[in-house]
């Protein structure tokens, strides 16, 4: 019986041009899932053919565990104290054997034996196919649409298939089965049944890719995209830097008439591209960002990554653009925090920095209004330069003597030190859980302290309006950081 086993391996093998051991492995699967149902519980079987008689010997195996770990499956598992009494130099990982009676090839059922061994063939023959697949170093999956699947779209490229998933599509996009479909591929998932290749057509990598096809001085190095925004099916932009001065970096995406990037609109349902020249100046770079707007001066605020950029009344609205699409995608492009605004807009805000800057040195630095408004004259917006840039900066003030700077270094550091014990004090009151909660600063613990909110319950109640109020972050992190503080009201853990 031995034998004719090996000889119907070997058969397989050859009809389904896959490896002899693939299909001794799977006959050793079909054994150990008959063998298993000999026994109660969830225990862990292998079995082992001698490759060249035939022959076949079953053991039972326990899992070495960490001794802290405990046992989530005792029939399977084993703790590495137990298992050091039988085998004295096993280690956590490794497996306790011991042989146990083999179920006669007879006994198998046949059908079962059969399907078992044909789904790892068939595995095998996805993970061969799936493999060569990869090995091309192919970035965009090239495919006809096969079928619909939970609402994805599932692309078949020869014998290789890939998932589209409705989150993935361009927008109003109606893709049918039959059409011939581009998308990218993000990812190799083996765990999915069927279609392990996760693709996507409204990633701002499928674009960047599609301007690689497009325009061969990206491949040669000559240019380069440095980053991509996209708005799918709608607007996108795109960042472009030249490596080499005799080539223009945006008429070269172009292309002569626009053949280029209208072969990039096309294939991405007619969705308009901005091409941006990249600077390492991120003021620079945010302008040209937001063109078409003109921008007439802009503020960089490198602490808070932001920039207050202002345009007159005709292009307000075009800096914005539609539903603030312009703006955000401008954002996206150059990873800065954009704030679009007119003059007077401009002028009301530094207005109220300086009168916030003035009451701020007037009150902790027990000045008058004068010396205050010196300090904002000479750039100072805060204790923290007050008391520690460069003595020599200071002294640098026309209107101050060097007492005068000691006397106002010194009680900028008394202010501050007076402020942080004032802050640890109020952060006395702050729960652990809601310190322990990932995403949360000193600096946020601190602000989220002065509001009264001192538990992870108080922060998970909050509007995100309201904590965008309290701590000055944004729209998207505040409604990350109240999710998470809500996480445990699902799981019924604190």
């Amino acid at each position: 019986m031995n034998r004719e086993l090996l000889m119907l391996v070997e058969a397989i093998s050859r009809e389904k041009n896959v490896e002899r051991d693939v299909v001794l492995g799977a006959v050793e699967s079909a054994l150990a899932q008959a063998t298993k149902k000999l026994y109660q519980g969830d225990v862990d079987l292998r079995v082992s053919i001698d490759r060249d008689s035939g022959d076949y010997e079953t053991f039972r195996r326990w899992l070495v565990v960490p001794d802290d770990a405990g046992l989530q499956n005792p029939d399977a598992e084993e703790l590495l104290m137990d298992a050091r009494e039988r085998v004295p130099d096993i280690e956590v990982g490794e497996y306790i054997e011991e042989p146990v009676e083999s179920v006669p090839i007879g006994r198998i059922g046949a059908m079962a034996a059969k399907q078992v061994i044909l789904q790892k063939i068939r595995d095998a023959e996805r993970e061969m196919l799936l493999n060569d697949f990869m090995s091309r170093g192919e970035k965009i999956f090239t495919g006809t649409v096969k079928r619909m699947d939970k609402g994805d779209l599932i692309i078949e490229s020869g014998r290789v298939e890939g998932r589209l998933r409705r989150s993935e599509m361009i927008p109003k996009e109606n893709l049918r089965n039959g059409d011939r479909v581009r998308a990218m591929i993000m990812e190799v998932d083996l765990t999915l049944r069927g279609a392990p290749i996760i693709l996507s057509r409204s990633a701002p990598e499928f674009m960047i890719e599609l301007f690689r096809n497009e325009v061969p001085e990206i491949e040669q190095g000559l240019l380069e995209i440095k980053s991509c925004a996209r708005d799918p099916g709608s607007r996108a932009k795109i960042a472009v830097l030249s490596h080499d001065k005799r080539v223009d970096p945006i008429g070269t995406c172009v292309g002569v008439r626009g053949t280029r990037v209208n072969a990039v609109t096309n294939e991405l349902a007619g969705e308009r591209v901005d091409i941006v020249l990249w600077s390492d100046d991120p003021a620079q770079f945010v302008i040209g960002a937001l063109a078409p707007a003109n921008v007439q001066s802009i503020v960089v605020d490198e602490e808070k990554h932001a920039m207050d950029v202002v345009v007159d009344e005709e292009n307000l609205a075009i800096a914005i653009g539609r539903g603030g699409q312009n703006v955000r995608l401008a954002s996206e492009l150059t990873g800065w925090k954009i704030n679009i605004m007119d003059a007077a807009e401009s002028a009301q805000k530094q207005a109220d920095e300086t009168d916030a800057a003035r009451r701020l040195f007037m009150e902790k630095l027990d000045v008058d209004e004068e010396i205050a408004d010196i300090l904002i004259a000479e750039g100072f917006e805060s204790l923290e330069e007050v008391a520690y840039v460069p003595l020599q900066e200071m002294l640098e003030i026309e209107s101050f003597d060097e007492d005068t700077v000691n006397e106002l270094r010194v009680r900028a550091k008394d202010a501050l030190l007076t402020m942080e014990i004032a802050r640890e004090e109020s952060m006395g009151s702050v729960s652990q859980d809601l310190r322990d909660l990932e995403g949360l600063t000193p600096e946020l613990i601190a602000k989220l302290a002065d509001a009264g909110v001192n538990t992870r319950d108080d922060l998970a109640d909050l509007a995100i309006d309201e904590l965008t109020e309290l701590t000055g972050q944004s729209a998207e992190d505040a409604k990350a950081l109240i999710m998470k503080a809500r996480e445990h009201w699902f799981t019924g853990q604190e």
